[in-house]
């Protein structure tokens, strides 16, 4: 699902990454990121998708809203597991948007 934002300016984290091979607890954790995240002052919604690649983008209202995110104790310890189970390598890059916009239903909106 297309995550539906308020008009811009926000913020988006991207959170690219390749796993191992280990399944262990990858995928419960990672609803509970979820869970946690949607509880978070000024998370917007997020995108996901994996087919080899993966590839998630968060939506934030403010550089801080990232900055506490990044720092939730639960989330701390799940990145300390990415970095030592789940991922091989990853990369997130966090960017301001200025613009979107969206096709829907045969309607273009602004």
């Amino acid at each position: 699902m297309i995550a539906q934002t308020p008009k811009p300016p926000y913020y988006a984290v991207i959170f690219s990454s390749l796993r191992t091979e280990t399944l262990e607890g990858y995928g419960s954790t990672a609803d509970r990121m979820v869970e946690l995240a949607m509880l978070q002052p000024g998370y917007l919604g997020h995108e996901s998708a994996r087919e080899g690649l993966g590839i998630t983008i968060s939506y934030w209202a403010s550089l801080e809203d990232i900055r506490n995110w990044k720092q939730q104790s639960e989330h701390l310890i799940a990145q300390e597991a990415g970095r030592m189970q789940w991922y091989q390598h990853y990369k997130t890059r966090i960017c301001k948007v200025e613009r979107d916009y969206e096709f829907e239903d045969g309607q273009y909106k602004k």
